[in-house]
């Protein structure tokens, strides 16, 4: 039986690879997507989420938008997002069908996870604020989630400061909430930024994936963009959190106990990830990867949609 899965996301260039991983995954049952302001504003990421799951063929899933903003401050920042104006680097994709789900991302989180036969897992890859808000207002249903997988925060340097990892910058409060103090029961996975960062793409992968077809061809030109001034490899953070439930024997994980930051000093949005934890909650934190095999398994699966066409 497959996996009953939901995801929310910001998409986003490597949200686009997670999306396209999940639908191209007969493993996962995908039941749902939100989305939640992040990488680029919430009109734009729930416009993106529902034309990606178009271009995947699967237009038929329902996507709801969650929030527009940080739970308690909007953050700041001087950089340049690197995933374009558009939050897809400036791709044209199909144009998605019918509307999205009228109901807030909570309210059609914990309708979905109540509905399901199944335990559901959850992919959370953009800030964490639907999440935190889904625990707030509906922990009974929110602790009959199978698993919640988030990909964000470092062990080491951030991507934002030389604290934060961009996920749990944007929404420290919301990330605590989830990670730190969750109030409810919920087997959680955290892929941090510091595996995310050694698992991309180099130019042959890149290659591969623009000659598998127009999905693959759109992916790549998408990375294209998303690749300047990151170095010589394409990170696809998010998908790699996807990887981690398709392919568990190729991370190696450790329980930890997780203290976000949600103070006004400089290391606002840090994640202290303590690997030796006494008591409270833990969580299972990704510590390595086979980084080659998660990208092959990644590409095996985005240009395995163009061979379905």
């Amino acid at each position: 039986m497959a996996r009953a899965v939901m995801i929310d996301c910001d998409p986003g260039i490597d949200d686009m690879m997670a999306l396209l991983t999940i639908c191209a995954s007969p493993e996962l049952d995908l039941r749902g997507v939100t989305t939640v302001g992040g990488n680029v504003g919430i009109e734009l990421t729930t416009r993106n989420a529902r034309s990606v799951l178009a271009l995947a063929g699967r237009g038929d899933v329902p996507v709801a938008a969650g929030a527009a903003r940080s739970l308690v401050r909007v953050p700041v920042t001087e950089k340049k997002g690197a995933h374009g104006d558009d939050g897809l680097g400036g791709i044209t994709l199909p144009e998605p069908p019918g509307a999205p789900d009228p109901r807030p991302a909570a309210e059609f989180l914990a309708a979905t996870v109540a509905a399901s036969a199944e335990p559901v897992t959850l992919f959370a890859v953009g800030p964490l604020t639907d999440v935190a808000l889904f625990y707030a207002m509906y922990p009974q249903v929110a602790a009959r989630l199978e698993r919640l997988v988030v990909m964000g925060g470092s062990i080491g340097e951030g991507n934002m400061t030389p604290a934060a990892e961009f996920n749990v910058w944007f929404d420290p409060e919301a990330a605590h909430r989830v990670l730190t103090d969750p109030g409810v029961s919920v087997p959680t996975t955290l892929v941090p930024l510091d595996v995310t960062r050694r698992t991309g793409l180099g130019d042959a992968d890149i290659a591969a994936l623009a000659g598998s077809g127009r999905i693959g061809g759109l992916t790549a030109r998408a990375l294209g963009g998303y690749r300047h001034g990151l170095g010589t490899v394409t990170p696809v953070h998010d998908a790699v959190a996807v990887l981690a439930v398709l392919h568990p024997e190729l991370m190696t994980t450790r329980p930890a106990r997780i203290h976000v930051d949600a103070g006004d000093g400089p290391s606002r949005g840090n994640t202290v990830v303590d690997l030796h934890p006494g008591t409270g909650p833990t969580v299972d934190v990704v510590v390595d990867a086979d980084h080659r095999a998660v990208v092959d398994a990644l590409l095996d699966r985005v240009t395995s949609l163009d061979r379905r066409v």
